[in-house]
């Protein structure tokens, strides 16, 4: 039976918007961007020699007095210098994409697209990636940019002539079935050619996929053979005014 959605669902989720909250603009402001490249490159340069990240991330945000929101940020943005080196040599290029399916990792590329519409801040990490600092907590609740964000990929992958998507969505997420239902409404609207997986554990899958895949979680694109920076095409190329932290 096809999963409907309630009247009420559709109202509320266009009263919302994702991530940014009411202090951020002073936290990523132009005051902040020094102390959080120099966080960045010292949590780098202590992951390089062995430093747990937890532990590094203690201390470079003790040296700096950043706040939690800050803090989640640098881990974002850095890595060390042989998971730079790694993530970049599995990185497909766009050109590469042509008629190949694609492993799409569905909360990691929608939630980012979904802040950045919204006016979040978004971080590019050292290895290229583009990530914010949200999280669906075990819940994820669709918000007025969920649509747009969905046909900003496919056109994206019209662009790119991918021949085929499929994304993968965390089951045990709250409302992850009624997203895998919007997505593949919008997807037979469009004539994309979707397919969507619910599984319980999508970042083992998308680890072990054959095909490229669409993410910017470090442990996948650790694991995985080649991955690609589709929220970054998306950002750099259909985007404007993005609150962009790049240090």
């Amino acid at each position: 039976m096809k999963q409907k959605f309630r009247k009420t669902d559709l109202t509320l989720s266009n009263m919302r918007n994702r991530g940014k909250e009411s202090n951020d603009n002073r936290l990523f402001g132009s005051q902040w961007l020094p102390a959080l490249k120099s966080a960045a490159d010292d949590h780098g340069f202590l992951l390089t020699r062995g430093y747990g990240s937890k532990s590094a991330l203690e201390l470079v945000g003790n040296r700096y007095g950043l706040n939690k929101r800050q803090r989640e940020a640098v881990l974002r943005i850095s890595a060390s210098e042989q998971e730079i080196i790694e993530r970049q040599n599995k990185a497909c290029a766009f050109q590469e994409l042509q008629q190949q399916t694609l492993a799409i990792d569905a909360f990691n590329l929608l939630i980012i697209l979904e802040s950045t519409l919204s006016g979040a801040y978004i971080f590019k990490g050292r290895d290229g990636a583009y990530r914010d600092i949200q999280s669906v907590h075990g819940s994820y609740k669709r918000v007025m940019q969920t649509g747009e964000a969905i046909k900003l990929a496919g056109e994206s992958m019209n662009e790119l002539q991918i021949s085929k998507a499929i994304w993968y969505f965390d089951a045990p997420v709250s409302n992850s079935g009624r997203l895998k239902t919007f997505l593949m409404d919008i997807a037979g609207e469009e004539n994309y050619n979707w397919d969507a997986q619910l599984l319980n554990a999508p970042d083992k899958a998308l680890a072990k996929s054959e095909f490229p895949v669409a993410t910017s979680d470090g442990w996948i694109m650790d694991r995985c053979t080649h991955w690609v920076n589709m929220a970054g095409y998306i950002i750099e190329q259909k985007m404007k005014n993005v609150n962009l932290v790049n240090v």
